[in-house]
């Protein structure tokens, strides 16, 4: 083969790479360092309840009353923007996991509560990651009146590389 042809079959075959790998997506990156995370918690004999830390620019959180329970909030702030939230509903079960910022990182919460002497988990949750201001998670549980109900927010999927965690509680065995 000719100087000029093995030339030309490199360029092809630079070419084919440069295609593949401008139509690859690049893996989320972690950020670095790990978002704040601040966490409030609410005793919802005392709710309804909303205001106060419990507005954000996004939705303004609102417990519902459930007796005996321990809702949590949980606000994730990289630089000092709002980056994400988590919150947990113990009157109807549901762990809400917002991604706040289009910027190509998103962060994996796992759940999980303790009953009857032993530890269920219930898996990681994480917002779908699409190109919307706000994407959305909302999962829908099943977990025993009183149970003990444990959240980590981790910067990577694995889970690893812990942000924080928070520990509500499903309302009280009547």
């Amino acid at each position: 083969m000719s100087v000029s042809g093995r030339f030309t079959g490199l360029l092809t075959a630079m070419a084919a790479a440069g295609a593949l790998l401008a139509g690859a997506t690049a893996p989320a990156q972690a950020y670095s360092p790990n978002p704040t995370m601040h966490t409030y918690y609410y005793d919802t004999d005392n709710c309804p309840c909303s205001g106060g830390n419990l507005t954000d620019p996004f939705d303004n959180t609102y417990f519902a009353y459930d007796a005996g329970a321990l809702a949590v909030k949980m606000e994730l702030l990289s630089g000092g923007a709002f980056v994400g939230k988590v919150e947990f509903h113990p009157n109807d079960e549901k762990l809400w996991v917002y991604d706040t910022r289009n910027d190509g990182d998103s962060f994996y919460v796992t759940i999980g509560y303790s009953s009857g002497g032993s530890y269920h988990s219930l898996g990681t949750v994480t917002p779908p990651g699409t190109d919307k201001v706000v994407d959305l998670t909302v999962k829908d549980y099943d977990i025993p009146e009183g149970a003990f109900v444990d959240i980590s927010v981790y910067d990577n999927a694995g889970p690893s590389d812990l942000i924080g965690a928070a520990r509500g509680t499903g309302a009280a065995v009547a």
